[in-house]
Formats: structure tokens, C-alpha cells, sequence
């Protein structure tokens, strides 16, 4: 009996009790969790408590590769981790199994984002979406997009409440423009934030886009005359209102195919451009103004008439007469005028009839000296009446001579005083003059202090091309220490003033005189200045001989 219970015994101790076992031995995995970013590696270990373990390994659909081992551990690389996965490692001790569950999360970091206006340029009060997308973040449930304009929050959302089958991470909000949005920055801001799975926080943003708002909604306005001269520069303009940025504005113009550089001006919601026309073909033609502003351009026409209408042709026999002999002068359309103009000449006892020229014939006197002779053009265009006129001056010569108003026979110098023979010959070509005192000929232009000295008889003379003249001229000099009352001494004086008036006065005026010398020949201007040196000679002999 006893030996009956000893293999009894014997047999219960040799049979495995499971539940014993499972409380012996343990099995664990490690990393867990495990966080794996998107396409990389992970390794892990599985190891357990048994003392002698059986069969042993793990579970995946992964790639994976066994790196080492030892008696209660092995090691694996899994490879080309693209989604999340839950992975078992085994271990059995005694022929029981047990395992321990990995949970791998794969991320991807917002390493894109992307933000999009729609459109770019809006109107005031039109409304645009700004969105923003990321188009590979993981898990999605862990991602947060915020829209900024600016520095401020525009709008906020979190993934949290996503499906898992869902994958698409955007963000959109609808705003109404206002002016004050123009150019305002719009971002995206991803954070993707995995601390709850023992990971960090990671952070994307997208690229800054400008927000333009404009307003654009009056046609542009050409202003230009109707009627355009060939060869002859015009101003065009082109102005619209109402626009918004009014700096922006960008006008191109056009006469036909021709484009012009127009200067560009702004001021409050006005733009315009002005650009020269200068046409070289008549008959009508087109102008165009062009003007545009960001995704819009408007466009206006003008018909112009573009004309040929040179100035009329006026002819004079001799523009440098004598005094006394005729004058004949004809005026003419110009050839590249159509139709005939109707021409208009000065003085003409008739209005000639069109196409049909215009003919004066007069003599010649000293009063026409300096005459301007015009001839005026009309022309019917479009309607429109236009003139154009042609004018010459009339140079009349004649002998020089001496008019008491510009050369007084008697004049008074103060003693003491700036002094300056008065004296201004007429005649045409400006005649030379030449004044000889005490047989010395002197200075008009240089004033000398007077002196009893100068009273005496001065002799001038006067020459030009046609002649000479002369004239003597009696100079007193009356000084304070022979009596002279103060009043007479201020009529002496308000006179010498007055002379001094008229000497400048004539002086001015004998200048453009002496201008019209000058455009005769140079020949003729060198055979004057030997005659008048010759003459000076002549006169300084005859003045001494008469005692002037």
C-alpha cells in the first residue's frame, strides 16, 4: 500500500501543472509604445522570465530580420514602416505560450504645407477663401492647422475627432475683403503634436501669400482733339476714376499700330497717363487707351482725323527796300494742303478765292520800316474752320538823320555830374555815329564827370550804306558858384534826368536797329566799318576846319 502511494506520488509530481507555469514566467517587448517615423526602421527586442524557453519569435506583416539572440531574448529589425501596426512577440516555457503586444505608430512630420488664396485679387466686399492643406501628416488625430493674416489668428482646427480611415488634413475659412486687406500677409501654421505617445512636437509652416484688393469699375476716358496735324506733336490723355490702388494702374496707349510711352500720375482713387501723338499719315485713325489692373484690363477708342495743313507761303521781292521804290509781295498755298485754303493777305484790297494765291504791291516808305507783312490761311477740316499764318518783316533803308527829339541842338550838363552827349541818329542800316570835340573824337558810351572844361560845340555825325549827316550840338556847363538859384539848379538837374531817360530809351531802341544791321552780309558789314572809319577821318578834318 505505502508503495502503491508513492508512485502515485511520483506520477503527480512528474505531470505539469499549467497555472503554476503562466505565474513563473513573463514576456515583454520593448520599445513600447513604439514611434516610428514614416518609410524608417524600428528594432526591438522581445525577451522573457523563463528560465529555459521553448519556441519563441514574433508576429508582423513588416519586413523583418533577426539581428541576435540569447537564452531568454531575440532582437529583430523591421523594415519600411509605412502605417500603423500592432505586433506580437511569443515565448513558451514548459509548453505553455504566452505574448506581449507591441502598438507601433508611424508619424509623419508636416513637412509640407501648403496655403492657398482664392483668387489672389479680389473686390472690395467680394468674399475669398484662404485654405490651407498638408498633404502627408501623421496620425491626423495629433495635428492642429491655424490660419494667420498677418500675426493675428484667423482660424483654428484640430484633427482629434477624425476617422481614422480619414487622411485629408485642410483648414478653410471665407472672408469679406475690405480695403484695408490689401496686401495683408495670409500663412498656414501645422503643428503636429505627439507627447502623449512619448514623442515631441513638430512644427510646419506654409509660405506667405499677399492678399490685393482693388476696385476697378469706370471705363478709362481718352482726352484728344478730334482733329490731329501731321508732323505736329499732340498731347493725349487717358484717365479713369474710381480705381483702386489708383498707383497701380498700368496704361498703354496706341494711335493704330503705333504705341506710344505714356507718363503715368495718381492721386486719391484717380489714375492717368499723357502721351505725345505725333502722326505722319493723314486720313482717320484710331487711338486706343489700354489700362489694367491685376487680373482686369479695360479698354476705350477714339476716332481721330488726321490733317496736312502747312503754313501758307508769303513771298517778298526785296525784304530790304529802299525808301521810295515798290514792294511787290505774293502769297501761296502750300502744296501739301488739301483742299486749297483760302488766303488772307495783309493789306490786299481783296480776300483771293480758293486755291488762288494773294498779291500786295506798295512802295516803300521809312515809316514801314520793322513792318510785319502776314498772310493768313483758312482751312475747312471736319467742320472746323483752322488758320495758319506766315508773317516777314520789312526792312526799309534809308539815310541817316538827326530828329531834335533823340538829338537836342542845346544841351545843359551840371558841373560836377556823370554827363553823356545825347544823341541817337535814325536811318536804316543803324547808322554809325561819330562825335568830335576840340578835334578829339570821344566816348558816347563811357559817362564823364563835367567840367566847364566841356562846354563848347561837339560836331556828330551820322553814317551809314546810303549816306551821311551831320549836326553840331552846343553843350553849357553850369556849375553851384555861378549863382544858380536852387530851384533852377533842381530844373537842371530834373532836365538832365529827363535827357538821361531819353538817351536810354533811344539807346534801347537803337539796338534792335543794330541787331537788323548785323544779319546783313558780312561783306557789306566790312565795307560799312571802312566807310565809317574813312568818314570819321573825313569829318575830324572838316570839324577842324570849321572849328566844331
Amino acid at each position: 500500500m505505502k508503495m502503491l502511494l508513492l508512485g502515485i506520488w511520483t506520477l503527480l509530481a512528474l505531470i505539469p501543472c499549467s497555472g503554476t507555469t503562466e505565474e513563473i514566467f513573463e514576456v515583454s517587448v520593448w520599445p513600447n509604445p513604439a514611434l516610428v517615423k514614416f518609410g524608417q526602421s524600428l528594432t526591438i527586442n522581445c525577451s522573457t522570465t523563463c528560465p529555459d524557453p521553448g519556441p519563441s519569435g514574433i508576429e508582423t506583416f513588416f519586413k523583418k530580420t533577426q539581428l541576435a539572440k540569447g537564452p531568454q531574448w531575440k532582437e529583430f529589425l523591421l523594415e519600411d514602416i509605412t502605417e500603423d501596426s500592432v505586433l506580437q512577440c511569443f515565448f513558451s516555457c514548459a509548453g505553455v505560450q504566452k505574448d506581449a503586444v507591441l502598438d507601433i505608430t508611424m508619424y509623419q512630420p508636416p513637412e509640407q504645407v501648403i496655403l492657398d488664396l482664392q483668387p489672389e485679387w479680389v473686390t472690395t466686399e467680394e468674399a475669398f477663401t484662404v485654405k490651407c492643406h498638408v498633404p502627408s501628416v501623421a496620425p491626423l488625430q495629433s495635428l492642429t492647422l491655424t490660419l494667420l493674416q498677418g500675426d493675428q489668428e484667423l482660424h483654428r482646427k484640430d484633427f482629434m475627432s477624425a476617422s481614422a480611415a480619414s487622411q485629408r488634413a485642410e483648414v478653410a475659412v471665407n472672408v469679406r475683403a475690405q480695403r484695408e486687406n490689401d496686401k495683408c500677409n495670409f500663412s498656414c501654421r501645422a503643428e503636429l503634436d505627439l507627447s502623449p505617445q512619448g514623442g515631441g512636437l513638430f512644427h510646419g509652416s506654409s509660405a506667405t501669400k499677399e492678399l490685393r484688393i482693388f476696385e476697378f469699375s469706370q471705363s478709362p476716358q481718352i482726352g484728344v482733339s478730334s482733329l490731329l496735324e501731321v508732323g505736329v506733336a499732340e498731347t493725349v490723355s487717358c484717365e479713369v476714376t474710381r480705381v483702386f490702388p489708383a498707383q497701380e494702374a498700368v496704361f498703354r496707349m496706341f494711335l493704330e499700330d503705333q504705341e506710344l510711352s505714356p507718363f503715368s500720375s495718381w492721386k486719391g482713387d484717380a489714375a492717368w497717363a499723357s502721351a505725345t501723338i505725333l502722326a505722319m499719315e493723314t486720313g482717320d485713325q484710331e487711338l486706343t487707351c489700354l489700362v489694367s489692373l491685376g487680373p482686369v484690363e479695360q479698354k476705350v477708342r477714339r476716332p481721330v482725323h488726321v490733317y496736312s495743313f502747312p503754313p501758307p507761303i508769303l513771298e517778298v521781292e526785296d525784304a530790304y527796300p529802299l525808301a521810295g521804290t515798290d514792294v511787290n509781295v505774293t502769297c501761296s498755298g502750300h502744296v501739301l494742303t488739301s483742299p486749297s485754303p483760302t488766303l488772307r493777305l495783309e493789306g490786299a484790297p481783296n480776300l483771293s478765292a480758293p486755291g488762288e494765291s494773294a498779291w500786295l504791291l506798295f512802295t516803300a516808305r521809312e515809316e514801314d520800316d520793322g513792318r510785319n507783312l502776314s498772310c493768313e490761311a483758312s482751312l475747312e477740316v471736319q467742320g472746323r474752320r483752322l488758320l495758319k499764318t506766315t508773317e516777314i518783316q520789312l526792312h526799309v533803308l534809308y539815310k541817316p538823320r538827326f530828329e531834335e527829339s533823340s538829338c537836342p541842338g542845346n544841351q545843359i550838363w551840371v558841373e560836377g555830374m556823370d554827363q553823356m552827349l545825347a544823341c541817337i541818329p535814325e536811318g536804316n542800316p543803324a547808322p554809325a555815329l561819330v562825335c568830335i570835340w576840340n578835334g578829339v573824337i570821344i566816348d558816347l558810351d563811357v559817362p564823364q564827370k563835367a567840367t566847364q572844361n566841356h562846354t563848347g560845340t561837339y560836331c556828330c555825325t551820322a553814317t551809314n550804306q546810303l549816306g551821311s549827316v551831320s549836326k553840331d550840338i552846343a553843350v553849357i556847363v553850369q556849375g553851384l558858384h555861378e549863382g544858380i538859384t536852387s530851384s533852377t539848379i533842381f530844373i537842371i538837374i530834373i532836365s538832365t534826368l529827363g535827357m538821361a531817360v531819353i538817351t536810354i530809351t533811344l539807346y534801347l531802341n537803337y539796338q534792335p536797329c543794330k541787331r537788323n544791321r548785323r544779319k546783313r552780309a558780312p561783306r557789306q558789314r566790312e565795307q560799312n566799318k571802312d566807310e565809317e572809319s574813312q568818314f570819321a577821318d573825313i569829318q575830324a578834318e572838316e570839324c577842324s576846319s570849321h572849328y566844331c
